[in-house]
């Protein structure tokens, strides 16, 4: 710290060339000036050890009931136990101290519950029966007044500890500033002028948990909870539409060790659940339950739903000899929906139960997950068969991506495929999938060294895979070309100004040294799929004019 007066006359001599604004971190003193340092002091304390001994000594017993405690007095004081007035005292069992019984009292501690009376089933019968918890959720401020009390009295009275884990979420203090009060009250009433819309328990439960809480706090947005209780009606239609397969008989299915997949789609949605289970339990163990929401929901929606269920629908009418391809489709599906209902039971108890309850007569059993039998289908696992699904799965997304340029609706066309002998082998295992997900009458595969040449004559439309170099053709019975030609023309005439901007901006002098690297990938990604759509735009196109004329 330099005087003013010093340093004009520093500066004036020219013996500091500059100067600058030192902030100092002393606290200094307002009236002073002086820099404020801290001083020890002498405390004093009480010694209380001895006064509570006498004190227990002489004026209190206790006991963890009336006759223990008149027995203690009646030993103590000398007397009979019934010459002893006992007067509870309404401090002793507060708060602090009832909390610290509840893990082992709530079970009627000091006795010892039948193992047959305990909910949780999967403690061994040999195994203490009053403590049967095994995890603890609290917030950080409870960890001396509650967790602290428990684990205390849980080891001196019952010799065990209450719980083997803790998780600890920081509670959050204070409340909302009255102003962000308003602006959420007025953004809610602009989002919602007629109310929130009622969800229900289970899509409220389902959409918390699938949150991953990073900080303090998750943005809960009332859209995801709307999200979660459409699920809940997409699972009364799966049930609704399981026990339409299952129909009026009530015989019990097979068991899943029994059932054993026949078709390429049932060996995809086995395997698709068995990693489920897999990626659920593993989630569940590190208290992931964001992991196991997500897993369940896509499983549930887009691979039993959207894929497996519309494959069956044809299935289910054909009227094979044995009928042993339905059987076994049924049993499949049936054990899908349980194992889905088990493993969503503790995010969604209720809707849970309740479809439970409606798949009862078929193979009676609890959903609890504790007390379902451990999953162990290892012949449900076909990982080579969900590598090969990707490839089909394209194959579907490009013909769907087809029939919507192409202003299909009711048409079934036939579709060519270029592809290679391994890939041609794949789509003809899941031939029947791919034509009834992308609504083709006909699946033509071409390799480029076979015979089965495709009628370029007749060929519409062009669209190269991603990931496979393959291209797809739809014939064009039905089809207007001079629409499809606007459309097209008008898609293109929406590119190029995109791809002159960002290949203008690319080009300047200055592009690498201003842009950061991150932001080139990203410009250079964006840039690549324009001139990809472009191309195939163009492609299209030149076929068309081709066609016409």
């Amino acid at each position: 710290m330099i005087n003013t007066g010093h340093k004009h006359a520093a500066q004036a001599s020219r013996c500091f060339p500059s100067f600058f604004v030192m902030v100092s971190l002393f606290p200094v003193s307002v009236r002073s000036g002086d820099i404020i340092e801290p001083l020890l002091k002498k405390q004093w304390f009480v010694r209380c050890d001895e006064m509570a001994k006498k004190a227990v000594q002489e004026r209190w017993v206790w006991g963890r009931s009336d006759d223990e405690a008149r027995q203690r007095a009646a030993v103590k004081y000398g007397v009979k136990p019934e010459d002893v007035t006992l007067t509870r005292d309404p401090d002793v069992l507060d708060t602090w101290f009832s909390s610290g019984l509840f893990p082992f009292a709530m079970l009627g501690w000091p006795k010892q519950v039948p193992h047959s009376l305990l909910q949780n089933t999967s403690l061994p019968p040999t195994s203490s029966t009053s403590i049967p918890n095994s995890i603890l959720e609290t917030g950080s401020d409870l960890i001396f007044f509650w967790v602290a009390r428990m684990v205390m009295l849980g080891t001196e009275l019952t010799g065990q500890l209450p719980f083997r884990q803790r998780l600890q979420e920081k509670v959050k203090e204070g409340n909302l500033d009255p102003r962000e009060q308003l602006v959420a009250m007025e953004a809610q009433r602009r989002d919602f002028p007629k109310g929130i819309p009622q969800c229900g328990t289970d899509a409220l439960r389902f959409a918390l948990c699938s949150h991953r809480t990073q900080g303090e706090d998750i943005s809960l947005s009332v859209s995801q909870v709307l999200s979660c209780r459409n699920f809940c009606n997409k699972m009364w239609q799966t049930l609704r539409f399981t026990l339409g397969v299952l129909g009026d008989n009530t015989t019990p299915v097979t068991t899943l060790e029994e059932t054993a997949p026949l078709s390429s789609m049932d060996q995809w949605i086995c395997s698709r659940l068995y990693s489920t289970v897999v990626q659920c339990e593993e989630a569940f163990e590190a208290y992931e339950l964001h992991t196991v929401t997500s897993a369940l929901y896509s499983f549930w929606v887009h691979s039993l739903c959207d894929v497996y269920m519309e494959y069956m629908k044809p299935v289910l009418l054909q009227q094979d000899d044995s009928g042993r391809s339905r059987q076994v489709a049924s049993s499949v599906l049936y054990h899908c929906v349980s194992v889905s209902l088990a493993l969503l039971s503790p995010f969604m108890p209720f809707i849970t139960e309740e479809l439970w309850q409606r798949l009862q007569p078929f193979r009676p059993g609890p959903c609890c997950p504790e007390q379902q039998p451990v999953f162990t289908a290892a012949h449900w696992n076909f990982p080579e068969t969900e590598r090969d699904f990707l490839l089909v799965q394209e194959v579907i997304r490009v013909a769907r991506s087809l029939r919507a340029q192409c202003g299909m609706t009711k048409e079934k066309p036939a579709m060519w495929a270029v592809c290679s002998p391994s890939q041609a082998q794949v789509l003809l295992q899941f031939g029947s999938a791919v034509w009834t997900l992308s609504r083709i009458s006909n699946l033509h595969l071409y390799c480029p060294h076979g015979a089965d040449e495709p009628p370029l004559h007749t060929l519409l439309l062009l669209l190269h895979l991603k990931e496979a170099s393959s291209a797809w053709w739809i014939t064009p019975s039905g089809i207007n070309v001079d629409k499809q030609i606007l459309q097209l023309s008008r898609r293109r005439d929406k590119l190029v100004p995109k791809l002159e901007k960002i290949l203008c901006r690319v080009r300047s002098p200055d592009y690498l040294t201003k842009a950061p690297a991150h932001v080139r990938e990203q410009i250079d990604s964006k840039m690549s799929a324009l001139q990809q759509e472009l191309k195939t735009v163009e492609d299209q196109l030149r076929v068309l004019q081709e066609t016409q004329n």
